[in-house]
């Protein structure tokens, strides 16, 4: 989706990327010294979709204590050494302000940055601010995300890890007059699965997915049955969707395509893709109308609400005689699909395009 809102890393410069003198200021060639494991990171970052902003306090750049033509050489050699790393920043953002001005341009303050404040500017939850002092991260929290701090975090590989290789994780709060749905996944753990839906074969299914799926899942649903099935079978598909799209990020890395599953005398066949594009197509017909309190019916509707809600291309097909055995194989094959593309394959997101969200 062209919309998309970007992530953005906002960088310090002092102490972060250069060493800090004991002085402060770098304002000669003499004092200029990378932060070890800069560059690396960085270039691991940058591949990883994240756009660089630098923000950088100097105090009073521009008066005769700090004349600009000595602080220009120093930053112009940092930003062509990155460049040169095909490192490059979207904005270079200084204030030169003293700390007894109290300038709302200074950080903590967000004066220079206002313009990433307002809805759709930056993607909040993967957005960061990269710094080595208390005040970055303060200046975090006024931004309203991340703050990651050099040192007490880490070194630069340990950032850049952080940000990158954190576990794929994510919870879900679905309520609407018809269910109450609460769901939590963990792509990178396999404990065993918990549902609870108040149908016992779809609490069963749902399991398949989890346990053939290898990912951790708990789910729990208080839906009105006492009407039907359908809005619980319908709002835990659309809840498991979005817990697993929301735990997949930015898809990076992942297999993305993946599976055909016999079961005694049923046969399922799945082919999916994670491309972000929800699309279902089914072939296959049951001969009993519920097998438990499970309507067949519902069986090919949860796939589509999955594949809706998760952004992902499903074709299910089934054939056999045993409508046990033909939902099982079902959950079962969807569950080994949704294992092999989400495994981690590689750290680049698996399109020429640069992106499947």
């Amino acid at each position: 989706m062209s919309g998309a809102a970007p992530k953005i890393l906002f960088v310090d410069r002092d102490g972060t990327l250069i060493e800090e003198p004991a002085d402060q200021q770098i304002d000669a060639y003499e004092k200029f010294r990378l932060v070890p494991g800069a560059i690396g990171a960085l270039r691991r970052l940058v591949d990883a979709g994240y756009e660089l902003v630098m923000v950088s306090n100097q105090d009073g750049l521009g008066t005769p204590s700090f004349p600009d033509a000595d602080f220009i050489g120093p930053q112009q050699l940092l930003l062509d050494i990155l460049a040169g790393e095909g490192i490059r920043f979207r904005e270079v953002l200084i204030d030169p302000s003293l700390p007894a001005e109290h300038a709302p341009t200074r950080k903590p303050g967000v004066g220079l940055v206002r313009h990433y404040l307002g809805p759709g500017a930056l993607e909040r939850e993967r957005s960061a601010v990269i710094g080595d002092r208390e005040t970055d991260l303060e200046f975090a929290r006024n931004l309203g995300i991340r703050g990651l701090r050099i040192g007490s975090d880490g070194d630069w590989p340990a950032i850049a890890h952080a940000l990158l290789d954190a576990p794929r994780r994510a919870h879900v709060d679905r309520v609407t007059r018809e269910t109450r749905i609460a769901i939590d996944v963990d792509l990178d753990s396999t404990v065993r699965p918990r549902i609870e839906t108040g149908i016992g074969f779809f609490d069963h299914m749902i399991e398949q997915l989890g346990v053939h799926g290898a990912f951790a899942l708990n789910l729990s649903c208080a839906g009105d049955l006492h009407i039907d099935e359908h809005h619980t079978v319908e709002d835990c598909a659309l809840a498991l969707g979005q817990a697993l799209r929301e735990a997949l990020g930015d898809r990076r890395g992942i297999g993305r395509y993946g599976f055909v599953l016999p079961m005694d005398e049923a046969l399922a066949q799945v082919a999916i893709d994670l491309s972000g594009r929800p699309y279902f197509v089914f072939e296959g017909a049951f001969a009993r109308e519920s097998v438990g309190a499970l309507p067949s019916e519902l069986v090919p509707h949860f796939f589509r609400s999955l594949a809706d809600a998760l952004g992902a291309n499903v074709h299910l097909s089934v054939r056999g005689e045993n409508t046990h055995h033909m939902i099982e194989a079902c959950f079962k094959a969807v569950g080994r699909a949704l294992r092999q593309a989400i495994r981690r394959d590689g750290g680049e997101i698996p399109s020429s395009k640069g992106r499947l969200i």
